[in-house]
């Protein structure tokens, strides 16, 4: 017998099956990866989010994949994401 699936964006940002869940949620538009606990992200599921939304195995892989962290749940990672943005001339 076949265990659960669960459908994982790849550091390639493809969709991948993973027999484990992901531990990071991610905006598949804005390109943000955050918490799963997120409270803008859990708050905006009423709105349709969960069309959009993917998930990460981990922050690197969301990092790999393109995906920005969320200034809400992750605000420390957030800061450091844009100043390294900032030196390296992509903002």
């Amino acid at each position: 017998m076949t265990g659960k699936q669960y459908r994982l964006i790849g550091p390639d940002g493809q969709e991948m099956l993973s027999a484990v869940p992901g531990t990071f949620g991610g905006n598949r538009r804005r390109r943000i990866y955050g918490r799963l606990d997120c409270r803008s992200a859990v708050g905006s599921l009423p709105t349709g989010y969960a069309k959009v939304r993917v998930f990460f195995a981990d922050e690197a892989t969301a990092l790999a994949a393109g995906y920005r962290p969320c200034g809400t749940c992750m605000r420390e990672e957030y800061r450091a994401w844009v100043e390294e943005s900032l030196r390296a001339g992509r903002l």
